[in-house]
């Protein structure tokens, strides 16, 4: 498939956090020098959803805040697709797997079949739409990026086994909070970290999704809160 630079495109991004309510710490890894996109930065695992993530099966879907908040300012048709493509980019970048027990209706495609052999169907349930920013105009590839936070007990593997990742993210680790701003992130990565630790205190869904929305035309920030925007979400 020919990727077309200049568009924006779709994607998930996955927070996994353990140990919450004693040592908060996050999962991340580093992306390679060569990488178009951010090379060398640490990164939570994400990227974009793909055509197929369409027709993947979802065990379970979003809460109904969560799939409500999505569709705010958005395809509405997106919603399962973006369920689908944190799941995968979760497994594929980390080996981590956030599924429930279940068989595959027909034939997984390629991008599942380690997945499915687990006998785990992925699963929605248990991410929070946290975050959402669009990449800046000038940049070699952007992104409308859905921010979502996973408690580390939802996942049905090994937090420490990395073994069936891919090599898209090296240095794989689990990094204290208080200690993720000192590694070499992107800009939008350390607001979202300062997002998460004002809320360190209130687990599940936030109040409201912070919104980044950079396009050609148009670049505020407005807060996301299940229903139509008032003026003072915009800023007026």
């Amino acid at each position: 498939m020919t990727i077309d630079k200049t568009a924006i495109r779709n994607a998930a991004t996955v927070i996994v956090m353990r140990d919450r309510a004693h040592e908060p710490r996050i999962l991340m890894g580093q992306r390679g020098e060569k990488a178009a996109f951010m090379p060398n930065k640490f990164v939570f695992p994400g990227g974009a959803v793909d055509r197929g993530d369409t027709d993947v099966p979802l065990a379970d879907g979003f809460d109904p805040l969560t799939e409500t908040r999505l569709r705010e300012d958005a395809d509405p048709t997106l919603v399962h697709a973006l369920g689908v493509a944190a799941v995968r980019e979760l497994w594929e970048e980390t080996g981590q797997l956030l599924g429930s027990p279940g068989d595959w209706t027909g034939t997984p495609g390629p991008d599942w079949t380690d997945f499915a052999a687990t006998g785990h169907l992925p699963t929605a349930h248990g991410l929070h739409f946290v975050f959402r920013a669009i990449t800046p105009p000038g940049r070699p590839r952007r992104f409308d990026a859905r921010f979502f936070l996973l408690e580390a007990e939802d996942l049905n593997s090994d937090p420490d086994d990395f073994t069936t990742a891919q090599d898209e993210l090296s240095h794989l680790q689990w990094i204290p909070l208080e200690k993720a701003r000192s590694f070499d992130l992107p800009f939008i990565t350390e607001v979202v970290l300062a997002e998460i630790a004002g809320s360190i205190d209130t687990p599940g869904p936030p109040p409201s999704v912070p919104f980044f929305k950079n396009t050609d035309e148009v670049g505020y920030f407005r807060r996301i809160h299940g229903r139509e925007p008032t003026e003072a979400d915009l800023g007026g």
